[in-house]
């Protein structure tokens, strides 16, 4: 076996692991298994492409969408890796020449969607190979309380009935504690090494403003001030909303292409394939995009529509920046998203136990966006990450929200909590904080506690806006699993005291263009100072290759791979060498293409 760290370097042209990466890949070595939750861009695909290249055999992986699996194949080959796909573009012939390269163990690694792993013929063409592990990529989709739910990824427990000693790797960028404890029992990875790596994506400057008219206005003044020519993601609601937008961006300049499942397929694809090749582009997109897009220079994601989730939300706003240079995630939010998302809500033919869990994400959703503390701090908080101090890169850390003296109803509003037995939910709350004496609350005796009734000053939209931000801050915990009662937590005590002073985020009607929407992005791409002519010369160059080859210009080459030849510029191949992100294969291949640019520059 190969080592990992020799891997690490020959192959593709990094010094040093970043943890937990060594220890993940251990464990694989160990023939263990290994559950990984790691944020975009941390570097999840070395966990089990390492291990997969240092075993004997062929790593076997599970991806759950087309797009993926090419981009990921055509990069491994990119850096000599023996890489190759299952899936359904592949002609009859093709499709046996990679199955025979299996069985004469010359794949690295073989990527296959869940669907066609797990039919009778492909179980039985394993067994007949010499597999060195199995790597379950996007294993959020095996939770139905996730955001993703995919069925087929529920069968994936088969492969540890089947190949019980093959070790086993499954991996996922985001998942709470209910979604973490169904990926173990539904992949049966009870015995699994558990690593979760920190959520921050301390690149991502996060802004969201309440939308109340004139947010596509608002965004094309983002875009322009702060994006301008550079690649990114807009996401949207609706299929309609889609079109619109994509092509009112157009009309303004801006390089917009559509993509929803409503589009025909051959348009999709080729909108897809020209946002992963060129630079600059902008896709305007419903949730069926995004996910498994390995672009790594997407500088910026926004949002015209509320997230139903801070799962969704921090997934979505993670395509932004992969490669760990400044990035924006920019969303503008109104009542009707809410009012929308609660109708397809009850629409949807789920469970009622389903339904409420999905109220409570949005609940959480809401409360975020209605912060006046820093939005890292909670957005790390929902995933049990504590963040000791302000992040200093959001809205709220930079230009801090009109706030009110909310004390006193945070203590009615806490106590009614208390005086109802810590387990009903916002509405029924409002309602006996309002003094609604209805039949329940009767028969609960609620209109004779001291709570009852004490809470006329504010309307019932006011209070349940009092009882989000008391979620967001964690004062109030929500059974999520259960029933959606909200229950005291430790921290809110000095607060239902009166020993600590509360305050909200005040209700804007109107809000105007803030100051960090009109001043230009001090992090933009480019160092002050850069040399934008070589930094041109050197895309130019990729862009060249990447045609010649038909492969997205990023597989060549990552921005942070030609900013750090920019500040280097190397005079030897050697020197090249040593750069990150380059590594033999690259070297070899075209090293001296851009030693001309740097040289000529």
């Amino acid at each position: 076996m190969t080592q990992p760290l020799e891997i690490l370097r020959s192959v593709f042209g990094y010094e040093q692991f970043r943890s937990p990466q060594d220890e993940v890949i251990s464990t694989l070595m160990a023939g263990e298994d290994a559950l990984v939750l790691m944020p975009t861009g941390g570097g999840k695909s070395l966990c089990f492409q390492i291990p997969a290249l240092a075993r004997t055999g062929t790593g076997i992986v599970v991806s759950p969408l087309i797009a993926l699996m090419q981009d990921q194949v055509a990069a491994l080959r990119q850096a000599g890796v023996n890489a190759a796909y299952l899936n359904s573009t592949l002609s009859l012939a093709e499709a046996r020449q990679v199955e025979q390269q299996l069985l004469k163990s010359e794949l690295d690694l073989l990527y296959v969607a869940p669907e066609r792993l797990l039919n009778g013929r492909t179980l039985d063409l394993l067994e007949q190979a010499n597999i060195a592990l199995f790597a379950i990529d996007e294993a959020h989709c095996v939770s139905q309380w996730g955001h993703d739910f995919r069925p087929e990824y529920i069968q994936l427990s088969q492969l540890h009935q089947r190949f019980p000693h093959i070790p086993r790797i499954a991996l996922t960028a985001t998942a709470d504690e209910p979604t973490r404890r169904e990926i173990i029992a539904r992949l049966g990875l009870e015995n699994a090494r558990v690593f979760i790596s920190s959520f921050d994506r301390p690149n991502i400057r996060y802004h969201i403003a309440q939308g109340d008219g004139g947010a596509r206005d608002k965004l094309l003044q983002f875009i322009r001030e702060q994006h301008d020519g550079e690649a990114g993601i807009v996401y949207c609601l609706s299929r309609k909303k889609v079109d619109e937008t994509a092509t009112w961006l157009s009309s303004k300049g801006i390089p917009a292409l559509p993509y929803h499942a409503g589009l025909p397929a051959s348009e999709r694809e080729h909108n897809q394939s020209r946002f992963l090749k060129e630079e600059g582009i902008v896709m305007v997109a419903t949730i069926a995009f995004g996910m498994g897009i390995d672009k790594p220079n997407v500088r910026f994601v926004a949002h015209l529509n509320l997230p139903k989730s801070v799962e969704a939300y921090y997934q979505e706003t993670g395509r932004a920046g992969r490669d760990g240079l400044p990035a924006d995630a920019w969303m503008s939010y109104g009542l009707q998203d809410v009012i929308t998302l609660r109708q397809m809500m009850a629409a949807s033919e789920a469970d009622e136990t389903h339904k409420r869990v999905e109220q409570h994400k949005l609940d959480a959703m809401l409360g975020l966006c209605e912060m006046t503390t820093c939005r890292r701090q909670a957005l790390l908080g929902y995933f049990g990450e504590p963040l000791a101090t302000p992040c200093g890169n959001c809205d709220t850390c930079l230009e801090p929200p009109a706030t009110w003296d909310a004390s006193i109803h945070a203590q009615k509003a806490l106590s009614c909590v208390h005086r109802t037995g810590q387990r009903f939910g916002v509405t029924y709350l409002v309602d006996v904080l309002l003094g609604k004496s209805d039949e329940r609350i009767q028969r609960n005796a609620h209109d004779k506690i001291s709570t009852f009734g004490i809470g006329g000053d504010l309307n019932a939209t006011a209070w349940r806006g009092v009882y989000r931000q008391l979620i967001a801050r964690g004062l109030l915990l929500v059974d999520i699993e259960g029933h959606g009662g909200l229950r005291l937590s430790e921290i809110c005590r000095p607060v239902l005291r009166g020993e600590e002073a509360l305050w909200l985020r005040r209700e804007l009607r109107a809000a105007k263009s803030s100051k960090t929407e009109r001043s230009p992005r001090t992090g933009r791409t480019l160092p002050p100072g850069a040399d934008q002519g070589l930094w041109d010369a050197l895309r130019a160059k990729r862009r060249e290759l990447a045609e010649e080859q038909g492969v997205p210009p990023y597989v060549i080459f990552h921005d942070a791979t030609l900013m750090a030849m920019m500040e280097a510029r190397p005079q030897s191949l050697t020197a090249m060498g040593n750069l990150p992100g380059i590594g033999e294969r690259k070297l070899e291949a075209y090293g001296a293409d851009f030693l001309k640019v740097i040289h000529h520059a």
